[in-house]
Parts: C-alpha cells; structure tokens; sequence
C-alpha cells in the first residue's frame, strides 16, 4: 500500500509532463517551423524518464494496471511519432546542418594546415582601459541610444557613463540637457544601461542659481560632476550622490563666456574630459590667441598639474576629446559628415594632421567625452545620445 501511494503521487505529476509533453509533440507534428536537433533531444529525455518511471511501476505492483498500461501506450506511441518527425525533419534542417558542421571542420583543417605552412604575425589584443596601442585608427557609425530625456527643445548637453563609478555602484550613466542651449539646471542619473534606455529608476538633480553650469564641457568621474560655472572661469566639482558642492576653482587665464567656444557649439569654452590617467582641462586662453590649451588636472584638488599650448584654433574645431594624453579634434564637413582632423600627444609635445571622416546623425555635435573602459565615444548630437566605437593602430606602429 505504501509502494501504491508513493507511485500514485508520481503519477500526478507524470501525467502533467505528458499532457505537456503531448502538447509539444503536437505543435511540433503540426507546424511549420523547422526544429533544431536540441528540440528532438531534449523531448526524447523527457519521454525516456517517463518510461524508466512506467517501468518501475509495472515492476512494483506485480500485475496488470489499466491506467499504467495506458500511459505506457502513449508514452510508447509518442516516442515512436518523435523519431518519425526527426526523420522526416521539414526543409530537411538537420541534414543540412550536419553537412554544414562537417565541411566547417574541413574549412578548418584547411586554414590550419595553412597557417602552419606560411605562418603570419598576430597583434596581440587591446586591453581595454590601458594604453597598449597606437593612435586612433578609425571611428565607427553613430549608434542612436536615445533621444535626452528633456525633449528635442533640449539640442545642447552632454551625457556619458563614469568611467570609474566607486563602489557600490557597479555603473553610473548621465544626462546633462542645456537650457537656452547655454545652461544646465538639471541633470539625471541612472544605475544601469537597462534603466536609461527605459527611463527607469532616474535621480534627478536641480542645481541652484548660483551654481548654474554653463555649456557642453561637463563630464562625470568617480562619482563626481566636473562642469565650467556660469558666467566664470571656475570649475565645480559636485557630489553627484548628495548634489554638494565639494570645491570650485578658477582655471587660470581660462577665457570664459563665448570668448574661445568650439564652431557650432556656444558657451563650451572648457571642456572637461577624462582619459585613463584621470581628468583633463581643454581651453584657450588671451595669451595662446585662442588657440587649444591642455591642462592636466588633479581630480581632487582641481588644481593644474601641467599644461600645453597646441596650434590648434579652438573656434576652427566643432569639439575635441583625449585618449591616452592625445587630444583629437573635430571639424564640420557637412551637416551629416564630420571629420577627426587633428591631435596633439602631450608625451612628444608634437600635433599631426590626420583625417579620419565619420558620420553623425544631427548638424552639431555638442558634448563629445571618451570613455576608457569601453573604447567609445558618447557624444549629444542636437539632443540624440549616441556612441561611436573608437579603434587604435597597434602599439610602435606609426600608419
């Protein structure tokens, strides 16, 4: 008796398999879709399961059963209909498959017998976040994340992940919309991709009068906002956790309102940046007659650890970004085409033209920040987040 209640049990959840089972079987007889051999397979598990359990019970109650008979008949007949239907297999899928799988591994012997014969020199791969490379090599196409959260009015801003968010944060995304195309009075976080591209979970911060941020130069890093204060040559450093002001310092010499902005983009005369060595100042000053200055700076204290003078004129590049202590700088080609023109590398104090086109999706290009770990651009193109995907010559290679 103990035996028939522990095997009753059983069978009221077999008999669920099997009428799951036989629904599957069913569509699967019936449809038009081609099945992977995965699909046979994993049905078969489940039917050879069913009949060691069918098994034990005809075994164990030593003698005939109606119901257990009945349910070994269809169990049997349907382990007979999933053979025929791998057999048959519409479009003959699986046959085709298999024949793909063997010439593959002929394909393979092929390039190996091949590459032992004329051996040829491998670049070993770029580590993302270092600086193992050479100089950029090429930009991909746009790729439209989104359009801001503030609406199409909202064409100036930035936006951009942190590069090295502290812990607990695992990642740390933003948005920066500029009011007026001048000012920015809110900004929005977000702790996932996920969220930002579902506007989910955001954290709004209101700045206050008198810390108002001007133009597209602001840039997020160890969980701090970097931003050029309105009307001012200051920087502002801002928790971007409590919305604090944690220091503001003066850029020296830095020109301010409008004076040195980029070409189609206003108010962005510093533009704040950060490479893998940390946080970086671009700007002109009066005395370099508006040319592109450099300025190394120290996240903490924001003071000015060094500084370099391009021959570059800033008002002649629609914007610019560093990678690895190289600037590069951008120029309007035309309304859907802009080209990476220049770069100055701050190791050998040497500029080079370069011309590396790509394409945009908007007219101007506003806030343009690197991200280290990814290799990619985030850049607000007239109020459309979108990423480029940056990629390097190798290391000791000059073209």
């Amino acid at each position: 008796l103990f035996q028939i209640l522990e095997y009753s049990s059983k069978i009221v959840i077999y008999e669920s398999h099997l009428q799951n089972l036989t629904l599957r079987v069913e569509f699967m007889e019936n449809s038009d879709i081609s099945f992977t051999e995965l699909d046979f397979e994993l049905v078969k598990v489940e039917i050879q399961e069913l009949e060691i359990l069918i098994s034990q019970l005809k075994g164990s109650l030593n003698g005939s059963n109606v119901i257990i008979e009945q349910l070994f008949v269809k169990i049997h007949n349907m382990s007979l209909t999933i053979n025929h239907l791998e057999k048959l297999d519409k479009n003959n899928v699986l046959i085709i498959r298999r024949e793909i799988i063997a010439l593959r591994k002929q394909l393979k012997e092929c390039e190996e017998a091949r590459n032992q014969t004329k051996p040829t020199p491998t670049q070993p791969p770029i580590i993302y976040g270092s600086c193992d490379h050479g100089p950029l090599l090429n930009i991909s196409e746009p790729f439209i994340v989104q359009l801001n959260w503030r609406g199409f009015a909202y064409k100036a801003g930035a936006w951009g992940i942190d590069p090295a968010p502290i812990p607990p944060k695992k990642d740390l995304y933003w948005q920066a919309p500029l009011k007026d195309g001048r000012y920015m009075d809110y900004y929005r976080q977000y702790g996932s991709f996920d969220d930002l591209l579902l506007y989910k979970n955001p954290k709004d911060h209101l700045l206050s009068y008198n810390n108002l941020a001007q133009g597209s130069g602001m840039v997020v890093y160890k969980n701090n906002l970097y931003y050029n204060l309105m009307n001012s040559r200051n920087i502002h450093k801002v928790d971007i956790d409590t919305n604090g002001i944690v220091l503001t310092k003066e850029l020296p010499g830095a020109a301010f309102n409008n004076r040195f902005s980029y070409s189609g983009t206003p108010w962005q005369d510093i533009d704040l940046a950060v490479d893998e060595s940390g946080l970086w100042a671009i700007y002109a000053t009066e005395e370099s007659t508006g040319n592109i200055v450099i300025s190394k700076l120290n996240e903490t204290t924001l003071s000015v650890e060094k500084t370099w003078v391009t021959g570059q004129y800033k008002p002649a590049a629609s914007n610019a970004f560093i990678v690895c202590g190289v600037l590069y700088a951008t120029k309007t080609i035309t309304t859907r085409q802009e080209e990476i023109f220049y770069m100055y590398d701050t190791k050998t104090n040497q500029d080079t033209k370069i011309s590396i086109p790509f394409k945009k999706v908007m007219e101007y290009l506003h806030g343009v920040n690197y991200n280290p770990p990814d290799h990619k651009l985030y850049v607000y193109n007239d109020g459309y987040l979108i990423t480029y995907d940056l990629s390097f010559y190798p290391k000791n290679t000059n073209s």
